[in-house]
């Protein structure tokens, strides 16, 4: 519950470790005062008193630096988050008219003649939920040029350190921390799309280190183009600026009663070091972001490796019975069961089942993946058609282009525009028909391209189509999930290339990169902890040599304990796997679904970071943990080190199961836990459990 002082002027949020606020000068100013560890109202209303403004400040002094939510416009020279254009004017020249408290929401009302602008703050745990809502009410339209969800202030520090997830295809997720300078770092995307170049997602700290000391993290909830400033102004202040859309060029036109309202830009402070931030984002996520977070995702087998676009009914029941017989419990069908798919080139629109392939549908192929115990789901890339589609041919108009230019393919397909009511139409008809028809419990959602040829002749502010694309996207598996409640959805994008709260809040789970060798996954995952949880995380146990990237060998063993860390999946090629394949793969499923519970809902520890030799994670929930562990490389006979675990009580006793051995708690803390590995040996899951 937001606290407000009694001048109606400073207001305060608090979590269980921290605090933030905010206060509105004589001036009509509104500026931040802060964001860090928990204080009480009264300290806020003493940072107040020295708020420059409150101390005799000019009116006519730069604002920059200190202002909660800049627009363009007046004594600004920082990067506005509200860009808005008339026919008049430019610019805004607001005033405040009130405050209001809805339970745990705060929202604070401004206004510019007919544009009224509301900023929004909500305090879940730790994590600051802030957005705003722009709204036209007066009578001439107004473009929205730029419209962020907000500004965050972070007190005077010597040096701050930038921490961000850069990558590409196959690469998504890697960790990278420079020392930030002065002028502004942006990261963002302009593809239309989330994107595998950066999770929209920055921490910054001083010294911190992955137990230890302060650490500021924003991440933005979009899945649409979208921009991170971080600018550490000339008086060595630092305000990080996020929102949807990359550049000004305009977001929206908003007629007289129209509204936009902003994604959220969410903001969280710890002082539990790098570990602790992403603990706290995590459990923020199961919390309140990802839908049924609490039911602990199913060990699936995706098809694709193991077939490509050559697939069968009969095919993909002979992989279902030998899924079933290592344990999967969700069997889906990739690529190729529809319309016209025998290769890429074809069918993306024609959501029915091909009648050569399946020639009475999907619902016989289903009803046997049930009676052998498992769920059923499919693969489906709905935004997207092929020029090659009975869609396309009707309906030549319905993808973005620019009149009298190519219309670029990647892929061999086009974008669909899903900002045009018709497609939305049509997608719900062909999606709610298709749940409808077969009892499929899983989708795999894909997005293979970006957006190139972004235009629509026939609209009078085509712009929009990069905002309502992203709108009608998420309306549209709104509406999936309230009429199949049954059924569980994957947000993929050639890989990670759609990962972000935005989408996480309508989806279970994530296919974290296309990339599946066990040892590149080490890196990556360590990157997507950082702040998404393991219990989204899609990992999948493929085929050795890796035939699609690098032609690595792994041992299974390594392939499955990599893919434990996460959400375990197997998509190798099962039917050429040997009777000791499949029996060792049937111990390892059975293990995961032991230790499952600790993974997917448990807080995580970065042991040792996947930097080559040895690197560990460890998982704890109540009395229970469990260490997944990897040997990537030992040299000269060295001992393999001990790690010391976290975590845990180090006044009890333990037991580990691996061993049977019974430890001290404080042995196992201070002293370090020794694991077995060895060159042959190369990955290792101990299991302790308090006693």
């Amino acid at each position: 519950m937001p606290e407000i002082a009694d001048n109606g002027r400073t207001w305060l949020l608090s979590g269980p470790t921290s605090s933030y606020a905010l206060h509105l000068t004589e001036a009509a100013e509104l500026v931040h005062l802060h964001w860090g560890p928990r204080i009480a109202l009264a300290d806020a209303e003493a940072l107040a008193a020295l708020a420059p403004q409150e101390r005799g400040a000019s009116f006519e002094a730069p604002l920059d630096g200190h202002e909660e939510y800049p627009v363009e416009g007046g004594p600004r020279f920082v990067r506005p988050a509200l860009s808005v254009r008339t026919e008049e004017r430019r610019g805004t020249e607001w005033t405040f008219e009130a405050h209001e408290s809805d339970g745990d929401e705060l929202r604070l009302r401004f206004r510019d003649a007919g544009l009224a602008l509301t900023l929004h703050y909500r305090m879940r745990g730790d994590v600051v939920e802030r957005w705003a809502t722009v709204r036209n009410e007066g009578e001439p339209p107004l473009e929205l040029l730029r419209a962020d969800s907000a500004t965050w202030t972070l007190p005077l520090r010597d040096a701050w350190r930038l921490s961000q997830l850069h990558g590409r295809w196959a690469a998504e997720s890697r960790l990278t921390r420079s020392p930030l300078t002065y002028g502004e770092k942006v990261i963002g995307s302009r593809r239309g799309h989330t994107g595998h170049q950066h999770l929209p997602w920055v921490a910054l700290d001083t010294d911190a280190t992955e137990e230890r000391g302060e650490v500021y993290g924003c991440a933005l909830a979009w899945s649409g183009s979208w921009r991170i400033a971080v600018a550490q102004l000339p008086d060595a202040r630092v305000q990080i600026t996020g929102g949807a859309g990359y550049d000004d060029s305009g977001l929206l036109r908003l007629a007289a009663g129209e509204a936009f309202t902003t994604p959220v830009f969410a903001g969280l402070w710890s002082d539990a070091g790098f570990g602790g931030a992403s603990r706290a984002w995590h459990a923020y996520q199961r919390a309140h972001v990802v839908p049924d977070a609490e039911q602990d995702r199913p060990v699936l087998f995706n098809s694709w490796e193991a077939t490509y676009f050559d697939i069968s009914e009969e095919q993909q029941a002979a992989l279902a019975r030998r899924a079933a017989a290592i344990g999967v419990e969700l069997f889906v069908v990739d690529d190729g069961w529809f319309g016209a798919r025998t290769g890429d080139h074809a069918g993306l629109g024609d959501w029915h089942a091909n009648p050569d392939r399946f020639p009475h549908g999907l619902k016989p192929l289903a009803d046997q993946v049930h009676d052998l115990g498992m769920r059923f789901g499919i693969w489906v890339e709905p935004e997207m058609v092929n020029p090659d589609s009975d869609l396309y041919r009707a309906h030549p108009d319905w993808v973005q282009f620019q009149p009298g230019r190519k219309r670029t393919e990647f892929r061999n397909q086009l974008m669909l525009n899903l900002a045009r009511e018709d497609v939305q139409e049509y997608l719900w008809e062909q999606l709610h028909g298709l749940l409808s028809s077969a009892p499929i419990d899983y989708v795999k959602w894909d997005f293979n391209r970006c957006f190139t040829d972004a235009g629509w002749p026939d609209d009078a502010y085509p712009q929009r189509l990069w905002v309502d694309h992203v709108r009608a996207l998420y309306r549209l598996l709104d509406r999936l999930r309230e009429a199949h409640p049954g059924v569980a959805f994957e947000s993929c994008s050639g890989g990670g290339g759609r990962v972000d709260l935005g989408i996480m809040s309508r989806t279970d789970q994530v296919w974290t990169s296309d990339n599946t060798d066990p040892l590149d996954r080490l890196d990556i995952q360590h990157g997507f902890s950082q702040i998404h949880p393991a219990r989204v995380m899609a990992a999948w146990v493929t085929d050795s040599p890796n035939a699609q990237l690098n032609g690595r060998v792994s041992s299974l063993r390594f392939r499955f304990v990599s893919a434990m860390a996460g959400v375990l999946g197997v998509g190798g090629d099962l039917s050429e796997w040997s009777e000791d394949e499949l029996a060792e793969a049937r111990r390892w499923v059975d293990l995961y679904k032991d230790i499952r519970p600790l993974v997917q809902q448990g807080d995580l520890y970065r042991l040792r970071p996947p930097a080559g030799g040895l690197s560990a994670v460890q998982y704890v929930r109540g009395d229970e943990s469990v260490v997944l562990a990897w040997l990537q490389a030992q040299r000269y006979g060295e001992p393999v080190p001990a790690l010391r675990l976290r975590g845990l009580d180090p006044t009890a006793s333990y037991e580990c199961r691996e061993t049977g051995e019974v430890h001290r708690g404080a042995v196992l803390l201070h002293h370090g836990l020794r694991v077995g590995l060895r060159g042959d040996l190369d990955a290792t899951v101990i299991r302790l459990r308090r006693i």
